[in-house]
């Protein structure tokens, strides 16, 4: 499988999408709401093909004005709370077992400005070379159509951001597959850090732009901007807006950055190695700069540009040792603190850069990521 996103052109007509949002937000409301009855009830939530069977009643009764709502979509809106109970369902089964993952929640009701999708399955949309057709509205609307897609068409999902742009993802099965890269014999260990972002096992550094450090008088200026409008107001939501832009437009720039990392990784290695962070304790410690970073939303890059262009990439385990052991000899040095960023192993009597010996652990240790 593979998504494709294009985002659609300034248009007059724009606005309807935004109001097909907000009417699927009811029927989204109405469901959470109908589950949660059918729980004090009888104790269970109602299944994903009870509910369906109940949303067909409901048009012919209450909501006859879902009728003219794509029925695919509001089978995807039941969907989507069925997933969220079967993913919460599985933490509460894990945890029960021992296991701590990420904790899960109950599906929650969103505010009708945070519920900013829609997905077709196989009807109510139809598609011309750059312009798609929404059935339900009768309309046609213009996307910028930068790179063809490949494979059969399976889910078109249009989404609305924080700044009020639309965008639209077209999911692909057996796309063609991706030219791979010229294997190079390299391999590398990468350690992630706060002073430098990326250091190399082969003596490469790379530091980090550190994107919101270098917006944050824009920021604190569209904040203030914000705080001092009336909520509510034309100029509050203006403020808003513009606020909501700049932090998009940081997130546009260090995801450029990772993307252009990554691909020069993996033009210049054929393995690499990176360690398994606790990001949530670190942001404890570090705060927004942790954030700044961004070390999660890279390493995401990184495994999906290395399986697209057929490289390894390996992983050391969260509890791994790999900052105090000497890279030549093994040696464990307990006495390393944090402070010491060049030390001299008592065993073998090599000299260590602190980061540079930890990503040859990293590499060591690493295994594959699966």
């Amino acid at each position: 499988m593979k998504t494709e996103k294009y985002e659609f052109y300034h248009q007059s007509n724009i606005i309807t999408l935004g109001n097909l949002l907000d009417d699927l937000h009811g029927v989204h409301v109405h469901l959470l709401l109908l589950q949660r009855r059918y729980y004090r009830i009888y104790g269970k939530y109602a299944s994903f093909g009870r509910i369906c069977s109940h949303i067909t009643k409901l048009k012919k009764r209450t909501k006859p004005h879902w009728n003219q709502l794509p029925s695919q979509v509001i089978q995807q809106v039941a969907k989507r709370i069925h997933l969220g109970y079967d993913k919460f369902f599985d933490y509460l089964d894990e945890k029960a077992k021992g296991l701590s993952p990420r904790k899960v929640g109950k599906p929650k009701i969103k505010p009708k400005h945070r519920y900013n999708s829609l997905t077709f399955t196989q009807a109510g949309y139809e598609i011309e070379d750059n312009r798609i057709h929404i059935k339900c509205l009768k309309k046609w609307f213009t996307f910028w159509k930068h790179r063809e897609w490949t494979g059969t068409l399976k889910t078109v999902t249009i989404k609305r951001d924080n700044v009020g742009e639309y965008y639209l993802y077209l999911t692909c099965e057996n796309p063609e597959p991706t030219k791979k890269l010229s294997l190079t014999g390299n391999e590398a260990g990468a350690d992630f850090g706060m002073k430098t972002f990326l250091t190399l096992s082969d003596g490469i550094k790379i530091g980090s732009p550190e994107f919101y450090k270098q917006s944050l008088n824009e920021i604190r200026s569209a904040n203030k901007a914000l705080s001092g409008k009336k909520k509510g107001s034309n100029a509050w939501y203006r403020a808003k807006r513009h606020l909501a832009r700049v932090n998009k437009d940081i997130a546009n720039r260090r995801r450029d950055w990772f993307f252009k990392l990554a691909l020069r990784l993996v033009r210049r290695y054929d393995t690499l190695a990176i360690e398994n962070l606790n990001l949530e304790g670190m942001k404890r410690l570090w705060g927004r700069k942790v954030s700044d970073v961004a070390f999660g939303e890279f390493s995401l890059i990184l495994r999906w540009m290395c399986a697209k262009y057929g490289k390894t990439l390996l992983k050391a385990g969260r509890w791994e040792a790999t900052t105090k052991p000497c890279s030549d000899c093994g040696y464990h040095n307990k006495s390393l603190t944090l402070s010491d960023r060049q030390w001299t192993c008592p065993d073998c009597g090599s000299s260590h850069d602190r980061d540079i010996n930890a990503a040859r652990n990293i590499l060591r240790v690493g295994v594959p990521w699966t």
